[in-house]
This record gives structure tokens, sequence and C-alpha cells, in this order.
């Protein structure tokens, strides 16, 4: 295998690539939309790397609910905080979409022997910049839900998507049940809220795809 295209590879060359497959357990996967990759409750001791595809980070509750912390796109990493830190995995990950999946037993690749190599010091490198990043996607939920109103947490999410495309026309990586488990609200409330904002003239979407026409003067 070559240099996956993920962030957390930046700056990696073929030949140590080499060295890092040789250093640690890695094996890649075909998962169907739906499946778990990493059970929550199990012990964490690998990260996952989507090479294609889409993964949800979600939590269930002791009564069933499921609440969506964050989706992880293309050449992106998840459970690399908790293979770091050890213990049970608070959180499941499961494929969005069929998705292609890398999985790296990370006790490998940060063995003291290889503390000296360059391959380590870009991956803990890439790995901080990753923190940082996913810091801010919990903020950004945060913000989402923080909002009392099924409008507003809409509102705050779709707006937030738009300045992060760079348009009011954009796409976003969850179907509906995905939505309302990422904003902690009742589906059939969402779609009922979702079809008064296209009514009353403030949004088109069709599926995952949303036109911002204007805001409203309150939330």
């Amino acid at each position: 295998m070559t240099v996956p295209q993920a962030s957390v590879f930046q700056g990696i060359t073929e030949e140590e690539w080499l060295q890092m497959e040789s250093a640690c357990s890695m094996k890649c996967g075909l998962y169907e939309k739906g499946r778990t990759i990493f059970r929550q409750g199990e012990p964490a001791a690998e990260m996952g790397v989507v090479l294609s595809g889409g993964v949800c980070i979600e939590s269930i509750d002791l009564w069933g609910d499921r609440s969506i912390l964050s989706h992880v796109g293309a050449g992106q990493v998840f459970g690399e905080t908790y293979a770091l830190t050890g213990g049970p995995l608070p959180v499941a990950a499961v494929a969005a979409e069929n998705s292609q999946i890398l999985t790296i037993n990370v006790s490998g690749l940060l063995k003291e022997r290889y503390a000296s190599s360059s391959w380590q010091r870009k991956l803990l490198g890439n790995l901080v910049y990753i923190f940082a990043q996913k810091n801010r996607a919990l903020s950004a939920r945060i913000f989402c839900t923080s909002a009392k109103t099924i409008r507003g947490r809409l509102l705050t999410y779709l707006s937030a998507q738009a300045v992060e495309a760079g348009s009011s026309a954009f796409s976003i990586p969850f179907d509906r049940q995905q939505l309302a488990d990422y904003l902690n609200v009742d589906r059939s409330a969402l779609s009922k809220e979702l079809g008064r904002m296209q009514d009353e003239g403030l949004l088109e979407f069709h599926k995952n795809r949303f036109l911002l026409q204007r805001l409203p003067e309150s939330l």
C-alpha cells in the first residue's frame, strides 16, 4: 500500500510509510453503511483512517437513545484520542455509508525505539493539529445544540455549513435521521420544521443539499 491520502500522514514519504507498516499492525477493510467499526465499551487500541466513504461517531445511552457527535469524512482519522489514552471506548464508530477503513494499532507507532525516526515526529505533529481541529468541531456542535428550538439548532448548523462551504448552496454529510441525532431532536419534528422553513422562504433543500435564502429576524 502507498501512503494514504489522509491528514494524519501529511508529509510522510513512501520510504517512511514502509517503515511505519513494519512498525505496527495495520489492516484495511470494507464496511457497509450501518456497520460498526469500533464498538462502544470495547478497549481502545486502534485508530481508524477513512480512505473512502464516511463514519459517524456516536454515543448510545442506557435507554438506547443515540446522539451523533461528529462525522468523519474521507482522508480523516477517528479513535486516535482513545487509542492514545486507553480504556474502554465511550463512543462507537459506525459507517455512515459504504466505506473503506484503515485501522492502525497506535501503540506500535509510538514505541520509544522509533523516537528518533522522522516519521514518528511527523505523525505526532499531525496528530496535534488534528486534536485542535476536533476541538473546534466539538465547539461547533455545542453551539448547535445550545439553541432552545429546533429551528435555532437548524439555523446555527446550516449557517456554519454555509460558511465552511463559502456558499449559500452546500451539501451536508448527514441524512435526516443522522441530522436529527446530531442536533439531539426528534426526526419527525425536524422534518416538519424544515418543511415550514422552506414554506417561509428561508431555505430550499433536496435530500442533503441545501440552499439558504435569507435569515429570519430572530431564531
